[in-house]
């Protein structure tokens, strides 16, 4: 059955996590692997063959509203940024039926102000290392 995304947090760290607050959207892991040409003269029928490759956690896009007084993580969002420091990220899916955990470089953070919506954000971690899936056994 499907499950509804309210409640879903993104935390910074691990020992003491700061949660990202005034988010309104966490894209997913996109993870993805290449491929290695192993085809010889021999191969069956003229069919290219291949074996896996590298593995790549790929990108976690986040957005919200811009909160600067209030809006924990997302100055910590910010400061990653600009010292480009590997930090540990956990997403939480509510009633804690899944989480992912990776490491993770900040790679983008913006702003955006439109006469007509609230203030926003928005930033990219591109995952470093293999990701974490925890699914609830319950």
């Amino acid at each position: 059955m499907a499950k509804r995304a309210l409640g879903t947090k993104l935390l910074i760290g691990d020992t003491t996590p700061v949660e990202v607050a005034g988010l309104t959207s966490i894209g997913g892991l996109e993870l993805s692997a290449d491929t290695i040409d192993v085809t010889t003269l021999a191969s069956d029928g003229g069919y290219r063959e291949f074996i896996g490759g590298f593995k790549d956690g790929g990108e976690v896009s986040l957005e919200g509203y811009f909160e600067p007084e209030t809006g924990k993580g997302q100055k910590e969002l910010y400061d990653l940024f600009e010292s480009g420091e590997t930090e540990k990220f956990q997403i939480q899916f509510p009633n804690n039926i899944a989480s992912w955990e990776f490491d993770g470089v900040v790679t983008g953070f913006s702003t955006s102000a439109d006469l007509e919506d609230p203030l926003a954000f928005s930033a990219t971690i591109k995952v470093s290392g293999k990701p974490t899936l925890t699914v609830s056994t319950v």
